[in-house]
């Protein structure tokens, strides 16, 4: 065993990882990445087919973003964002308002997806608290949603192996069915559906919207719970729902912003404006940890009072604005103007949803589903019945190592293999991609 695999086995843990499994399959010591591909000690190549845990956009060590945070840190590195402030900062705020929904007019940062989901749920509860609505003080998700790790993010998710264990600790929040077309709620069918999904909801909302904070989703695309894609149309009847009931819209686009669904955020798709957004991973192009929560003048004037009325909202991080992570991020940003890159995304999107369609034929292919440059191929052990592999099978683990044999970093959902594809990915690139993953799955076994 190589000796910092052996070092790294000693000092460090690795999240969502079994450590027992690290003794038969340690982890990868990787050296250098470029583009697509992540090379290891052994100088062996991996197409980072999931772009490193949904964040990397642009592809590994790109110039224009190396070249920005190289600028920045001539200057300096980080600052105290209480009571001072930069132009990286500034800059980033005012770029994050031209490109996101229309109404959204405010922007807090902090260091990653669960604090950007925390404080849109602090702001709209202490929103509330301050208008006179005391009562307003829940929140509704969905039940496959995925919000983050932290104790309240994870109180809003449903994916049950994640947080289990946990929750004892979670504040009681109300849950609705998910828009999980594969697996319909409902017991619709696609083809015929009229969204009867939202049904639930609107009950929820209806009875319950004296008590009800804020609705949290993710929009369009359901990542964590295993890449669940809705119709854009179950968005927009969700929003006119929380207007109609005086409820706060929080879209979650920490995994679906950046150009992923094929426009700069998700809820672009369905032309909503949401109270608040929040946004992560995609923000640097995976370089340095950054996110921010977006939302109205209207929110943020419910806070703005002479100081001993105490509406100040007391949130705050040690790394909040982080210079460098600020330049990371205005770098990435530039990328999608200086390489068009959702122009040449919409083209290259249909191609891949064509070449996808070939899945469908294998017999543990159960659903196959896209979005942009996103896909997800559910496995199951009966097609016919839908019947889903027992979490003993471990068929994703069989998919992932057999993927690494093959040069591809395919680190499936439980069931769910899936896609994330690096924004800047080569239609050559994406065909071998596809043509190897299409002869592993057809060669697995039961």
């Amino acid at each position: 065993m190589n000796k910092w695999i052996k070092k790294d086995l000693t000092y460090n843990w690795h999240p969502y990882t079994q450590m027992k499994d690290c003794a038969k399959s340690p982890p990868i010591l990787i050296k250098r990445a470029k583009g697509i591909k992540l090379y290891d000690d052994k100088g062996r190549a991996y197409c980072d087919t999931i772009s490193s845990w949904w964040c990397n956009v642009h592809g590994h060590n790109h110039p224009t973003i190396n070249k920005a945070i190289n600028k920045q840190l001539k200057d300096f590195g980080h600052i105290l964002f209480a009571g001072f402030t930069h132009k990286p900062a500034i800059k980033l705020a005012e770029k994050l308002i031209e490109i996101t929904p229309p109404n959204l007019k405010r922007v807090f940062f902090s260091d990653n997806g669960s604090t950007a989901v925390e404080v849109a749920l602090k702001m709209s509860y202490q929103y509330w608290q301050n208008s006179g609505h005391k009562d307003k003080n829940k929140f509704v998700s969905l039940d496959y949603g995925y919000h983050g790790d932290t104790i309240g993010t994870m109180s809003l998710s449903g994916v049950d192996l994640f947080n289990r264990v946990f929750k004892p600790l979670f504040f009681k929040a109300y849950k609705s069915p998910s828009p999980y077309c594969y697996r319909c709620p409902q017991g619709k069918e696609k083809s015929s559906c009229a969204i009867e999904c939202i049904k639930p909801l609107e009950k929820l909302l209806k009875t319950k919207h004296k008590t009800i904070a804020a609705f949290i989703i993710e929009p369009l695309l359901m990542a964590a719970g295993g890449m669940i894609i809705y119709p854009p149309q179950y968005l927009k009847l969700a929003a006119r729902l929380c207007k109609k009931y005086n409820i706060h819209l929080i879209l979650d686009e920490v995994a679906t912003g950046f150009g992923r669904t094929a426009k700069m955020f998700a809820c672009q798709h369905a032309k909503v404006e949401p109270d608040f957004i929040c946004v992560s991973k995609g923000i640097t192009s995976g370089y340095l940890p950054i996110s921010a929560t977006l939302t109205t003048n209207k929110i943020y004037r419910a806070f703005y009072a002479d100081y001993q009325k105490q509406k100040t909202f007391y949130h705050g991080h040690t790394y909040t604005a982080n210079a460098i992570a600020c330049a990371a991020a205005l770098g990435s940003i530039e990328v999608f103007r200086k390489e068009d890159t959702l122009n040449k995304v919409n083209k290259l999107a249909p191609y891949f949803h064509k070449r996808l369609e070939e899945f469908r034929k294998l017999p543990l292919v159960g659903d196959v589903r896209y979005l942009g440059m996103v896909a997800a191929l559910e496995l199951v052990k009966n097609k016919k019945t839908k019947k889903p592999f027992d979490f003993k099978d471990r068929i994703g683990q069989k998919v992932y190592k057999q993927g690494l044999k093959q040069g591809l970093i395919l680190r499936p959902l439980g069931n769910i293999v899936y896609f994330y594809l690096p924004l800047c990915i080569k239609r050559t690139e994406l065909d071998q991609i596809l043509a190897k993953t299409l002869t592993l799955i057809k060669n697995l076994k039961k």
